[in-house]
């Protein structure tokens, strides 16, 4: 799996590096700074390639769909996670009994990024998207940090090489790219912050099972 992951990563990146070097090469990169900017690379490539316009875009608009899917498939198991580690109520950790996949979290994931998505400026939503998934890249390179010295003898299926250079790198490249975006998507993500931080103390933090097991080991010395 690890190898798999890498790998895809790297095919992925070369793909990405490609297809900015052609796009800068066939318009200005200002002018690319526009939520469709393979349309408007290829808008720009003259009437030669009028007959590649339709393909272009209909190859990145099932691209974006691939991602939507990707991530109404991922969030919904990561609110599983959460409610079987007592972090969320039990509702979201309930399975379909045909499908047996978590339903309710899936449409409820659904609902929200279809309201969403219809409100709010795609702008806007791609930033938040960013600075989220940015903070948590910083998150999991800080736990392997902290982890591989306090708890350097845990079972790991998947070790991260050169520790400590590679999470401090992932820690100090995501931390660049977060202060790159706007104030106001700081005060978002702060808003959301304190929003989990009260789900949290209000609810998870009583029904967390490494808490409760915490609390077992207590009673018992």
């Amino acid at each position: 799996m690890p190898i798999g992951i890498l790998a895809s990563l790297a095919i992925c990146t070369v793909l990405y590096i490609a297809v900015a070097v052609v796009l800068t090469g066939i318009v200005k990169y200002t002018a690319l700074n526009v939520p469709d900017p393979i349309a408007v690379g290829i808008n720009a490539a003259g009437e030669s390639l009028m007959w590649l316009r339709p393909i272009v875009k209909i190859g990145a608009i099932a691209g974006l769909s691939s991602v939507i899917l990707v991530m109404l498939l991922g969030q919904p198991r990561v609110f599983y996670s959460m409610a079987k580690d007592g972090l969320l109520p039990k509702i979201f950790a309930d399975v379909h009994p045909r499908f047996r996949t978590p339903w309710l979290s899936t449409i409820l994931t659904g609902v929200f990024a279809m309201a969403f998505g219809g409100l709010f400026p795609i702008g806007l939503l791609s930033e938040l998207v960013s600075i989220g998934t940015l903070l948590a890249f910083v998150i999991v390179c800080a736990g392997v940090l902290v982890l591989r010295y306090t708890n350097p003898e845990i079972h790991r299926p998947f070790k991260t090489p050169f520790v400590p250079i590679v999470p401090v790198l992932g820690i100090l490249s995501c931390g660049y790219l977060m202060y790159g975006l706007p104030i106001d998507t700081w005060a978002r993500l702060i808003v959301w912050l304190v929003a989990g931080l009260f789900i949290y103390f209000l609810y998870g933090r009583r029904h967390s099972s490494v808490q409760r097991a915490l609390a077992a080991q207590g009673a018992e010395k």
